[in-house]
């Protein structure tokens, strides 16, 4: 599974304070495009400098070939995103994922899927203008509030439903939902989920098979690790793991190995632990048990989760209480887990 143990550098083009702040240069010294090498399509292009439009402010983010930076718009002091790409540090072999993913969040205009807004381009530099996202990565975001409740979850579950609707709508399956692609801003009932990151992501066609095996091993449905083709169902096989996790604060699956780890992903060996699932309500459980499921074809659609008893219903009927005592706990050590893990790749 090449994606799942790839140590090379991803070009991702929406990531924002997720990125670790860095003084330090990267380290790749391959200039493999050339200057005059254009990498977005003509049509697409602002004309002029990304300066001539807005103020550029404080860093916010630092990868392998970029800087994310604050922005203002000089017209109507619009706060943005600047995502600076050094051109030199881009692979040919990077080029057409980054094109790809520029293609797709062209295309896409969702409250709940991040905005691209305009595209610079200068011999040295790419520079995206997307939406500014203040509230950082919704996992960690949950954890720093402290406390969580099973209304809470379904207000996140809703959201992400809503904006993966729109993108199988569209034709696009993303392929890599997990945590890190899910950015957040506000609090309470006024928290805004965006999905980002489209590296991962393929335009489909009606009835078009998937057959490259992407996406992040926890979250990734097993039609996918048996190489075979596969359709956007697999994107509702990770709301089913995200959602696990909003209820407890662990994955539904996990192992000492990743050979037992997708030994259990292949037979959907997972359940609902006491007494971490024991306030939760059996409509919440039913909710995963139609998106965790083997069989992609029994696996709800987007359209169906959005019509689901849970997500449509009452407030009344979930609990509005905290989650289980130690909830803020277990999720802060899965999310260090995951960072961990994220260094060592």
């Amino acid at each position: 599974m090449g994606c799942f143990n790839s140590k090379e550098a991803k070009v991702s083009v929406d990531s924002q304070t997720k990125n670790t702040p860095s003084t330090s240069e990267p380290s790749v010294k391959t200039a493999e495009v050339r200057a005059e090498e254009k990498i977005s399509s003509a049509q697409d292009i602002s004309q002029g400098n990304v300066e001539d439009f807005y103020v550029v402010g404080k860093e916010l983010g630092r990868g392998a070939f970029s800087v994310v930076r604050e922005g203002t718009k000089k017209t109507n002091n619009e706060k943005v995103a600047l995502k600076y790409i050094e051109k030199k540090f881009v692979k040919k072999k990077h080029i057409e994922q980054l094109r790809r993913e520029i293609d797709i969040m062209k295309k896409v205009n969702h409250q709940n899927v991040l905005a691209l807004k305009e595209i610079f381009e200068s011999d040295s530099h790419l520079t995206l203008v997307m939406e500014l996202v203040t509230g950082g990565e919704l996992f960690y975001k949950i954890v720093e509030r402290g406390s969580f409740t099973e209304k809470d979850a379904r207000n996140v579950v809703r959201q992400v439903c809503n904006g993966v609707e729109y993108l199988h709508s569209q034709g696009i399956a993303h392929r890599d939902l997990k945590p890190e692609n899910l950015l957040c801003s506000g609090d309470g009932d006024d928290m805004t989920i965006k999905i980002a990151d489209f590296g991962l992501s393929k335009i489909f066609g009606g009835g078009e098979a998937l057959e490259t095996s992407c996406g992040t091993p926890d979250y990734v449905a097993p039609e996918v690790l048996t190489g075979g083709s596969y359709d956007n169902a697999v994107d509702m096989w990770s709301i089913g793991v995200i959602t696990y996790i909003l209820l407890c604060g662990f994955p539904p699956f996990y192992a000492s190995s990743q050979n037992l780890l997708f030994e259990k992903i292949l037979t959907a060996d997972y359940d609902f632990p006491e007494p971490e699932w024991t306030h939760v309500s059996d409509a919440a459980k039913n909710f995963i048990r139609n998106l965790i499921v083997k069989d992609p074809d029994q696996r709800y659609t987007a359209k169906q989760c959005i019509e689901d008893a849970w997500l449509s219903g009452s407030d009344q009927s979930v609990n509005q209480a905290d989650l289980h005592s130690h909830f803020a706990e277990k999720m802060k050590k899965y999310n260090d887990q995951r960072k961990n893990a994220n260094h060592n790749n």
